[in-house]
């Protein structure tokens, strides 16, 4: 199958927090091509970091000022955001890619934060208009093989399944998060296909 891998990177976890970067690439699964010609990536807008540091969570302040910084002098602001969200997935090489069919969303723990905001900044009606409303999340497809002894407990945490699978540390930057997520998923179904 072919899918959209996106990751988010934000002012924290609580429904407060604000989008302040986006990353998506299509890829397809059965040929293990990551499709980086149409990979996008985008800045969104938020107040300075003195602005949030208030709100911020320790690990966010220690972690991601530099992050917030540029978000807040290059971002831009949501509304933009939505429209070039909108002409890449109305452009002619994304629906033939996808077959002009709703795309089914890839990532690292989409209910967590990802789905969410999304769906709160774009509306949920224009993310059903885009996005198949099944998604594949590698975190929860992760709990299913620990179950089945395919991978060891704790696989179902990014950091750990990278460092499993010798693929170093989770970089919190959007765009190589939503392509490491991605190749975490081919190491993972390569392991699965060794042990059938």
């Amino acid at each position: 199958m072919k899918y959209l891998s996106f990751d988010i990177e934000a002012t924290g976890l609580e429904d407060h927090d604000l989008i302040i970067e986006f990353a998506m690439v299509p890829f397809d699964a059965n040929s293990r091509k990551i499709e980086t010609t149409l990979q996008k990536h985008f800045y969104i807008k938020c107040p300075s970091f003195e602005q949030l540091k208030p709100k911020l969570n320790s690990w966010v302040i220690e972690n991601n000022k530099e992050l917030i910084t540029t978000a807040h002098e290059e971002g831009i602001n949501l509304l933009d955001f939505k429209n070039q969200m909108q002409e890449y997935l109305e452009s002619s090489e994304v629906k033939n890619y996808f077959n002009n069919q709703k795309i089914v969303l890839f990532g690292k723990s989409l209910s967590a934060i990802d789905l969410p905001f999304m769906n709160r900044d774009l509306g949920r009606e224009w993310m059903t208009k885009y996005f198949h409303h099944r998604n594949l999340d590698l975190s929860s497809f992760c709990y299913g093989l620990i179950d089945a002894d395919i991978l060891p407990e704790g696989m179902d945490s990014g950091n750990k399944l990278m460092q499993y699978l010798n693929m170093g540390e989770v970089c919190h930057t959007a765009l190589e998060d939503a392509i490491n997520t991605v190749k975490m998923y081919f190491k993972v179904l390569d392991i699965c296909n060794n042990k059938a």
